[in-house]
């Protein structure tokens, strides 16, 4: 018995060693910190550029569904959602980091942000074309017959309805978003993930800073999965 109680201590002692060396010793708890700050902030002004441009290529797709018109804007739209949805998000950000901005100094923080922005764009024009095209012809109609244009009923008729029923998608669009940002370190961005890499070369733990890691993602998905649920809740609630 004796013998267990000393391995048991002997573990716990190692483990807050570990957790000293990894995250008191060196600010190594700092560097997290300021990890998961640009974590966040490439998410959400990625999510920002992801959600503009896909509503613009969504009402291009949907219209040219609609009226057969803006026959190729819709062509450069496809080809756009087939290059970015067919090719992994890290070598995008490669791509767009040591190619297309080779020759220029940029903050590594904007790179990602366009990377990511753009790829999301193309998830975000799915859900949102989805949610135009499942709006009812009669709204079209309806719009229609009391005067307004073609942009008119879509702006202030379909687009508000679409928008509510995909803002869950949207929401869980950013979650994985979120959780793509994890790559940004191919760029030397000192991102979440990239902080617990440095911590772990500083104190060449194998475990502490990645489970640290992990546990953040984990900890702030959940959140965020828990405020989605509220909100379709919500929103099924106004509904009835």
């Amino acid at each position: 018995m004796d013998t267990i109680f000393s391995v048991l201590k002997n573990t716990w002692d190692q483990i807050c060693a570990d957790f000293y060396a990894n995250f008191i010793d060196g600010d190594g708890w700092l560097l997290m910190l300021k990890g998961l700050g640009v974590t966040f902030q490439i998410t959400i002004f990625a999510l920002i550029i992801g959600i503009v441009i896909g509503f613009l290529v969504a009402i291009v797709r949907s219209t040219y569904d609609k009226t057969g018109k803006m026959r190729v804007l819709n062509a450069i739209c496809k080809l756009y959602l087939t290059v970015i949805r067919g090719t992994p998000v890290v070598v995008q950000l490669l791509i767009i980091y040591y190619v297309i901005f080779a020759s220029v100094s940029i903050d590594k923080t904007i790179v990602a942000i366009l990377s990511f922005g753009i790829n999301s764009g193309a998830y975000v024009a799915e859900i949102v074309r989805g949610g135009i095209m499942s709006i009812d012809e009669g709204q079209f109609e309806a719009g229609r017959s009391l005067g307004f244009s073609y942009a008119s009923t879509m702006w202030y008729i379909i687009t508000p309805q679409a928008f509510k029923n995909i803002l869950p998608a949207l929401a869980n669009e950013m979650i994985a978003l979120l959780k793509e940002t994890s790559v940004a370190g191919y760029i030397a961005l000192n991102d979440l993930t990239r902080a617990g890499y440095t911590i772990r070369s500083r104190t060449f733990s194998a475990y502490m800073p990645l489970l640290a890691v992990a546990a953040i993602y984990l900890i702030v998905v959940v959140i965020l999965t828990k405020l989605v649920g509220i909100l379709e809740r919500r929103l099924r609630t106004d509904e009835r």
